[in-house]
């Protein structure tokens, strides 16, 4: 069991797959919180342009 423990703990194919997971985790975290801020400011500007065409007369 020491041996395989030993041999595990050297091993660093592994390695570069937890590094894509963990970048691509954070990606996908970014990309959620840009999200988010945009859908708050495309709501505004949605609002104002709704107001200014239910408003305008030919």
């Amino acid at each position: 069991m020491t041996r395989f423990i030993k041999k595990f703990s050297r091993e660093e194919a592994g390695a570069v797959t937890v590094d894509w997971v963990v970048l691509t985790a954070a990606v996908v975290a970014l990309a959620a919180g840009i999200v988010a801020v945009l859908i708050d400011g495309s709501a505004g500007v949605s609002a104002g342009t709704e107001a200014f065409m239910t408003d305008f007369e030919f």
